[in-house]
């Protein structure tokens, strides 16, 4: 097959992969599913974008996602999945927590939104067989995203890099926060990394997608998203050592060359990492721990430790909590970090049980991902871009297609999790 870059031939030469039965509508629903996590804060867009016209166009985009999967499966066939059927029962907790409206009208508004969305991915399972699509979809639709974060950079520096966020880059075409850049790009970098590896795309291909992400990601200045792609890649090429010969040489020659590069850039990267802050403030995460102190101490009820106060904002007392597990405490309670822990360590265990593949390394590095970036990132209790890493990575995890592209790699069929 001719070679091709750009995302849009992220498969690349792979001419051994069958062709995916999985529809293109079913990308489009999962592009607008992409797009109703965005969210609609952020920096001055170069295009004035009232907030109320934004949650319009995202709730508008998951209202859509879930018509175009419900025409795409009439028939309501559905794959069972262990994931979403934990998911769906954080769903029916965070629906009784909220019910009291002590958090007002807009608790069940966000359960509505939860519900719509794990519904559109209960319709979209039926096309979860193991293979790559949803991967390509998670990648071009990301792709997209960056593409008007760069086009903004270019257009408008200033909206582009405000002194609001202490000249990080952040979205000045969609508002979109230096955090969510930095998630965004770690992660279809690190995908589409994995599939060069796997011979599932060109080197053209990668180079032409990842070179510009990662320099966006740098702009970024997000450590948690930087720590989390290279935590991400460590373990999956790791989870391939024992059975890839080329899994153990590129596992080795990075190793070799990131050392390399930390001895001769360390003062670079110290600046970078540091991002100008002082001790004090990096000691406390950027005033993180503040918030999370304030909310451990804050006074509850037995009924707010077991379910929480219900579906808010993510935040408490005006500022962001910016951790999943403490935003799960307060809005879902115990029960809710039972539950979210549970459908992680579920995608923890059937990826280790899986044979090595190509697939399994991809839903190994979302997963590692997703779990990293919990500690100073909110989103696993609720509808977010992070459920949708882990809804790719559980679509990976079904035996259906067998991993052709690495001889070292075992295929293998049966149900999936």
């Amino acid at each position: 097959m001719a070679a091709h870059t750009g995302i849009a031939d992220i498969r690349g030469d792979a001419a051994a992969e069958p062709a995916s039965a999985t529809p293109k509508w079913a990308g489009v629903a999962w592009a607008l599913l992409i797009l109703n996590t965005l969210g609609s804060t952020g920096a001055k867009t170069v295009i004035p974008l009232p907030r109320s016209v934004s949650q319009l166009v995202t709730m508008g985009a998951l209202m859509t996602a879930f018509v175009i999967a419900l025409v795409l499966n009439k028939h309501l066939r559905i794959r069972p999945s262990a994931y979403l059927l934990l998911l769906t029962l954080l769903l029916v907790s965070s629906i009784l927590s909220s019910a009291d409206l002590q958090e007002g009208a807009g608790a069940l508004f966000r359960c509505f939104r939860l519900a719509v969305f794990v519904s559109t991915l209960w319709l979209l399972t039926r096309w979860w067989d193991g293979g790559f699509s949803f991967v390509r979809y998670h990648i071009r639709a990301y792709g997209v995203v960056l593409a008007s974060v760069a086009i903004g950079l270019v257009i408008s520096p200033g909206n582009a890099m405000p002194d609001i966020y202490g000249g990080r880059l952040s979205g000045a075409v969609w508002p979109l926060t230096p955090p969510q850049i930095g998630q965004y790009a770690a992660v279809i970098s690190g995908l589409t990394l994995l599939l060069w590896f796997g011979r599932r795309t060109t080197w053209r291909s990668a180079v032409f997608i990842v070179a510009p992400v990662l320099a966006l990601l740098m702009l970024t200045h997000t450590r948690t998203a930087t720590l989390g792609l290279i935590a991400g890649l460590a373990v999956a090429f790791l989870s391939m050592l024992l059975t890839s010969a080329r899994a153990r040489k590129v596992f080795a020659w990075t190793v070799g060359l990131g050392g390399v590069a930390g001895v001769a850039l360390a003062g670079a990267l110290q600046t970078w990492f540091l991002r100008g802050q002082s001790a004090d403030n990096f000691s406390s995460l950027t005033g993180r721990a503040k918030v999370w102190d304030a909310l451990l101490e804050a006074p509850r009820t037995t009924s707010e430790y077991i379910f929480g106060v219900g579906l808010t904002d993510k935040s408490y007392d005006g500022l962001p909590i910016d951790n999943s597990w403490l935003a799960i405490y307060h809005e879902q309670g115990f029960v809710g970090i039972g539950l979210v822990a549970a459908f992680l360590l579920t995608l923890m265990v059937v990826a280790v049980l899986r044979p090595p593949s190509l697939a399994r390394a991809c839903a190994i590095f979302l997963i590692t991902y997703c779990v990293s970036a919990s500690y100073t990132e909110a989103g696993l209790g609720d509808a977010s871009p992070y459920l949708l890493h882990l809804a790719v990575a559980a679509s990976l995890l079904v035996r259906g297609v067998p991993q052709t592209d690495e001889q070292a790699f075992i295929p293998a069929k049966g149900t999936g999790a």
